[in-house]
């Protein structure tokens, strides 16, 4: 089973929650993590199962990165909001970092997220 983080700003919640409707059936076949507004608004308005971290500018995106830093993260979905800074930025560049220092898949759009959990659930 892939474990798969999902993670989304404010401003891209509302996409990232349309983009796990539409991709409930492949995403239930994963282990779920996701920053903390996130993945409560996951739990709600979708049936998938989703473990909660911290919100991200209270460590969460740090927790996810220790998990990709320890080899047991197999995907990063992250829709950023590019338009809007962030407080936490530093931790936000610090797990992209982490992703491409372990080679681990991260998407930052709809478009590669369509990608990633497509790639993941045909080899996962």
């Amino acid at each position: 089973m892939s474990r798969l983080a999902l993670i989304a700003h404010d401003e891209e919640k509302p996409a990232l929650i349309e983009f796990a409707e539409r991709y409930e059936d492949a995403l239930a076949t994963c282990d779920l993590v996701a920053t903390g507004t996130t993945g409560k608004r996951l739990q709600t308005e979708t049936e998938l199962e989703v473990e909660r971290k911290e919100s991200g500018p209270y460590g969460g995106d740090l927790m996810i990165g220790a998990e990709v830093a320890a080899g047991m993260m197999d995907g990063v979905i992250f829709l950023r909001d590019p338009l809007r800074a962030q407080p936490h930025e530093p931790d936000i560049s610090a797990l992209l970092r982490i992703c491409d220092v372990h080679d681990t898949a991260l998407a930052t759009n709809l478009a590669s997220a369509t990608f990633l959990i497509e790639g993941l659930t045909e080899t996962g």
